[in-house]
Formats: C-alpha cells, sequence, structure tokens
C-alpha cells in the first residue's frame, strides 16, 4: 500500500469517526426533546393539583407546546444557513433547557403555558437544525449509520419517558420530570462546542417574512385541526374551519415560494423523485400508519383486554424493543436489497403485523402477543430507517436545509395524522354501536384500516428504481467491480 493510499485511508477513517460523533451528539440533544414530549404526559394530574386547576386543563400545556413548534420549524431552515447550524443548534438547546427549568419553577398554570410556548420554539429549532448538521458532516457512504444513530432517540424515549416519568412523579415530585432535562441540555451544549464544527452558507438571502408567516399559518392550523379531531371536542364546525384554513394558508405558502426569487423553503426538493416520495406522497401515508401503532396498542391492552398501565406497558416495552434491536442489521439489509425492496417487503410486513394486532384477543397466548409486537417493532425502525435515509440521498448541499425543514413539517403532520385518522375509525365504529367506549371489534376496524393505508404505501414503493439511493446503501447489484 503506497504512502498516498494510506494517507486516503486515514482521512476517510477520520471522517467516518467525525460523522459518526456528530450524529451521536445531535441524537443526545434529540434524546432530551423526545423525552420531554413523552415524559410531561404521566405527571398532569399532579400538575393540576398543584396549580389548583381540573387535570383536563393541563392539556393546554401540550397543545402550546407543539402548536409553538409548528409555527417555528419554517424558519429553522433560514436561521441555521444565516447564522450558522452550529449557533442556532446551541441556541436551540439553551432556549430548550432554560425553558425546562421555568417549566419545573411553575407556580401556576399561565406561568406553565409561557414556559412550555418557549420550549416549543428551541423544540421547532433543534430538529430541522439538528438534521443539517448531520448531513453536512456526514458522506453518503456514512449517512445510513449517521441517520440511524440520530433516529434512536425516537425509539428509546418512548420506552424510558413514561416508567420515568411515573417513578420521578411518585417518589419526587412533577417539577423534576422538567428538572431533569438541565443536566442533559448542559451536556448536549458541552458536546456541540467540543465536537461539532461550525459551518455557514456565504451567501443568504433576507427573510422571506411573508412566507414565513404563510408556512407558519398554515403548519399551525392542520395541526390544531387534527388534535381537535382527536380530542373531538368543540363539534364538527370548528374542526373544519381550522383544517380549511390550514389547508388555504398552506396552498398559499407554496404558491408563493414559487413566486418569490429567495423563498424561505425552496420547493425545488420535492422534484428530487426520492425525497418527495418519501416524504410527501408514500412516505407521509406510511408514517401515518406506523405513528398510529403506539397510540392503539395501549388502549387495546387496558380498554379491549382490560388490563392495567403496568401490564400494558410491559408489552409495549416489547415493541420499542424490537424497535432497537433492528439497528444492528439496518445498514447490511439495505447494502443487501437495497431500499426499494427493503421498503416494500418490510413495509409489507409492517402493514400486515399492524392488521394482526387487531385480531388479538385477551386469550391470545402471551408468547403469540409478545412475538407479534416485537415483529412489528422491527419492521417500525427498519421503515423509518429506510424512509429517513433515502429522503436526503440525492439532495444536493443547497437544499438541503429546506428538505430539512419540509422533512420536519411532514414528519409532525404524519404523527398527528395517524392519531387522528386510528381515532376517527374508534369514534366511527364506538358511534355505530351507540356506545360510550371501544371494544374489541372497534379497535378491529381501527387496525385494519391503519394497515389498509400502509400497503398502499408499499405499493408506491415498487415505483422507485432499483439503485434508488444505491450510493448510500452500497446495494451490492450496482457497486463497480
Amino acid at each position: 500500500m503506497t504512502a498516498v493510499q494510506t494517507s486516503e485511508n486515514i482521512d476517510e477513517a477520520a471522517s467516518v469517526r467525525q460523522a459518526k460523533i456528530v450524529a451521536l451528539v445531535v441524537a443526545v440533544s434529540f434524546f432530551m426533546q423526545i423525552l420531554d414530549g413523552t415524559i410531561v404526559t404521566t405527571s398532569l394530574p399532579q400538575m393540576a393539583m398543584s396549580f389548583g386547576v381540573q387535570p383536563v386543563a393541563m392539556s393546554i400545556g401540550i397543545t402550546v407546546y407543539m402548536l409553538t413548534t409548528a409555527a417555528f420549524i419554517p424558519l429553522s431552515g433560514w436561521l441555521g444557513d444565516r447564522f450558522g447550524a452550529r449557533r442556532v443548534f446551541l441556541t436551540s438547546i439553551a432556549v430548550f433547557t432554560v425553558a425546562s427549568l421555568f417549566c419545573g419553577l411553575s407556580g401556576s398554570l399561565t406561568e406553565f403555558i409561557i414556559a412550555r410556548a418557549v420550549q416549543g420554539v428551541g423544540s421547532a429549532l433543534m430538529t430541522p437544525v439538528g438534521r443539517i448538521i448531520v448531513l453536512k458532516n456526514a458522506r453518503k457512504s456514512e449517512l445510513v449509520q449517521a441517520i440511524a444513530l440520530i433516529t434512536w432517540p425516537a425509539l428509546t424515549a418512548p420506552v424510558v419517558g413514561p416508567v420515568l416519568g411515573s417513578f420521578i412523579t411518585t417518589y419526587a415530585s412533577w417539577h423534576w420530570n422538567f428538572l431533569i432535562n438541565i443536566p442533559i441540555g448542559m451536556i448536549g451544549i458541552a458536546l456541540v462546542l467540543r465536537f461539532v464544527p461550525e459551518q455557514r452558507e456565504e451567501s443568504v438571502g433576507p427573510l422571506d417574512i411573508k412566507g414565513f408567516f404563510l408556512s407558519a399559518a398554515g403548519l399551525t392550523l392542520l395541526l390544531a385541526g387534527l388534535e381537535l379531531s382527536v380530542k373531538w371536542q368543540g363539534g364538527f364546525l370548528p374542526l373544519v374551519v381550522l383544517l380549511g384554513a390550514g389547508i388555504a394558508f398552506s396552498v398559499m405558502a407554496m404558491r408563493h415560494f414559487r413566486r418569490v426569487d429567495n423563498p424561505l423553503l425552496d420547493l425545488a426538493a420535492f422534484r428530487v423523485r426520492t425525497f418527495s416520495m418519501t416524504t410527501l406522497s408514500a412516505g407521509t401515508a406510511c408514517r401515518t400508519a406506523i405513528n398510529a401503532t403506539p397510540f392503539l396498542l395501549p388502549l387495546l391492552f387496558q380498554l379491549g383486554f382490560g388490563l392495567s398501565s403496568i401490564a400494558a406497558g410491559t408489552y409495549l416495552l416489547v415493541y420499542f424493543l424490537g424497535n432497537l434491536s433492528m439497528k444492528t442489521v439496518t445498514t447490511p439489509l439495505l447494502r443487501l436489497f437495497g431500499f426499494r425492496n427493503v421498503l416494500f417487503f418490510n413495509g409489507v410486513i409492517a402493514a400486515g403485523s399492524i392488521v394482526a394486532c387487531g385480531f388479538l384477543t385477551p386469550d391470545t397466548p402471551e408468547v403469540v402477543i409478545s412475538a407479534l409486537l416485537f415483529i412489528a417493532g422491527l419492521s417500525r425502525s427498519m421503515e423509518f430507517t429506510a424512509l429517513n435515509t433515502l429522503s436526503f440521498a440525492d439532495i444536493g448541499p443547497s437544499q438541503r436545509s429546506s428538505a430539512s425543514t419540509l422533512s420536519s413539517m411532514l414528519q409532525q403532520m404524519s404523527m398527528l395524522l395517524g392519531v387522528a385518522v386510528a381515532a376517527a375509525v374508534l369514534n366511527i365504529s364506538t358511534g355505530f354501536r351507540g356506545a360510550a367506549n371501544p371494544v374489541l371489534g372497534d379497535f378491529r376496524w381501527a387496525f385494519f384500516v391503519v394497515g389498509m393505508i400502509g400497503f398502499l404505501s408499499c405499493l408506491r414503493f415498487l415505483q422507485l428504481s432499483a439503485d434508488a439511493g444505491a450510493e448510500v446503501s452500497h446495494h451490492r447489484r450496482f457497486q463497480k467491480s
């Protein structure tokens, strides 16, 4: 081996190591963000008692957080380009951490709502800008591993959050569910300062203020409408008004972005086939189906099976264990079969496991339930990692910021859409029976409808070319000899 080859190998090894470190640093911050979203729900009754309000009033804290996050996501890409992704990412962690402190110190519902709103601003900037940092530091050959690393918080935090939140609320106080973010945030800031290099765009246009307000209004109203549909509060008219206004503002935003010279969001990313398919069309449908499952399963076990929350949580632990177990084989499977085959066949398995959950009964052997949930978790992890990686496989450097922002917006939408669809089917099926609470038959319909959405999205993936993302997956069929 020549000295030049040795130097190239050393440089490549250093690049791979740097990309992994950066992805791990970003993942720590993502873990804090997602953990906060899952941990807070366990302490709402205690918080209501502390603030002297009804427990139902505490839901506004979750709603305000979600809406402020939605409002500021469209701004994240431009801020990262204008002021530097590292600087904005640091700021987002700091804002989130300080807001968490004030959430924990809140003495009234008003103080808590204000702190949650500020926390939502930090959250809005964290995910898109963190992903931009990873994309800028990882070469295409390292993208699968990098994306897999920043995906694990979404798989682990939902497992740790409810258990940890219940433990803290029971043995300490609800305040520590927020104060726990302080050390995590400080560690995240220290890691970013130490390991993440500053990368800044040389030329950034002025802020597209009109585009920001139109896109923020569209996404916020759409998510508010979906949230209202899940709770089914206020009647049908407010729901239609919110969704209609959200669609109208979103259409105006897209028309605006196509007409101006320096749009806040560059919609040209949607002309990249792999990006549009994995985010806008089949990707949104697939995520909608898979995101509905964690909502339906606890209800199935508690309302359909009559299990306690602890017993239901044990089954969910098996489901998320499957999520984590798939990480070690994701890269080899993509290399062996390629993105198109993995997204289709694994998607079929994921959709099939969702439908199968609808046929579970209290008499089903525990080993069968656990095996099915483990398979569902495996396929969920594989599908999400493949979707998230292929989304950016063909995105050029100039489109990364807008593509990351658009991807975050659509993922936020698919999360609530999955819950909304599942809740709507449950409500309709229960309403036809004239009952107040769903039974096993209602859950069967919900799992079936959601599973069918997953099946249909898989068919769309067959339209991908066989070599889609081969440069990223290293699909052996298309590697040069």
